[in-house]
């Protein structure tokens, strides 16, 4: 287990991150910040420099490679248990053929991919014009992919107004950290969503296990993602986003902790939801 012993070095990483310090506006933090009010360019930034890397599973992103070992059947088996799934298709390869899937922040298209392997016609938007094209370019070196999945540059924001109550599910995993405004961001993804259809999220809580864990020793300790990845200030609790997607006509169905052993790149469900946890929600049908 690792010892976060008090060092010199510790309490130095701790004054330089506490989270007081990270939350601040980042239109002032941040020179040239994204002009969609929801994005933060800083965070998008970020990442966009690891596009080179983003599919190499044992690069600094080999975290959201082994992730999909619980995301995908979480998705799979949420949209078979709200009956979305015919009975025929239960136990075949093409258990999501004919459903609609949007992706949200979906980066490189670790997930995407991966949903789109079992039938699903998926579309993925990000700001991140880096990230898109990597997406684009690597669903590209596989023929069968090629008319499951689109990628566009844009936010949920852009990308809702145009695909009103269209899609089967939508999917944010590890994006909900990253947003500014949160009930903004959810009401836009429900609009997306047919009624019946699932939302499902994969996030941080806010607690002060999830600033060590997520932060100071994911990001300055042991290094599993670049520094500035995360801002704790953005996190959100499992109850808050239940709160949130109530006033939206949803109704949360399951929630889990997830729980990762770094050192075997190694992802399990948990009782705890205190660091990870994933939400589904589905929307109603009655509104």
């Amino acid at each position: 287990m690792l010892s976060l012993k008090p060092t010199r070095l510790f309490v130095t990483l701790v004054t330089k991150i506490r989270p007081s310090q990270r939350g601040l506006s980042q239109e002032a933090a941040t020179p040239g910040h994204s002009s969609h009010p929801n994005v933060d360019q800083r965070e998008v930034d970020t990442l966009g420099k690891l596009s080179e890397e983003w599919w190499t599973p044992s690069g600094p992103l080999k975290g959201l490679h082994s992730m999909n070992a619980l995301r995908v059947p979480l998705i799979r088996d949420g949209l078979i248990s709200t009956g979305l799934v015919p009975k025929e298709q239960m136990r075949t390869p093409q258990v999501l053929s004919g459903l609609n899937v949007l992706e949200v922040g979906c980066g490189g298209g670790i997930l995407t991919e991966a949903l789109a392997r079992i039938r699903a016609n998926v579309v993925g938007i990000d700001p991140g014009e880096k990230l898109i094209q990597v997406a684009r370019e690597h669903a590209e070196l596989d023929r069968k992919l090629a008319g499951r999945i689109r990628y566009e540059v844009e936010t949920i924001e852009e990308h809702a107004q145009a695909n009103l109550d269209r899609y089967d599910a939508v999917v944010a995993s590890e994006v909900l950290e990253h947003v500014q405004n949160k009930v903004s961001f959810l009401e836009h993804c429900v609009m997306a969503l047919k009624p019946g259809g699932s939302i499902f999220i994969t996030t941080l809580d806010k607690t002060t296990a999830s600033w060590l864990g997520g932060i100071v020793a994911a990001e300055y300790l042991l290094k599993l993602v670049p520094e500035n990845t995360h801002d704790w200030e953005k996190f959100i609790s499992p109850l808050d986003v239940q709160r949130i997607l109530k006033t939206l006509n949803c109704e949360t169905i399951l929630v889990h902790g997830m729980a990762y052993e770094f050192w075997r790149n190694s992802w399990s469900w948990c009782k705890k939801t205190d660091i990870n946890y994933a939400l589904q929600a589905v929307k109603s049908v009655d509104e």
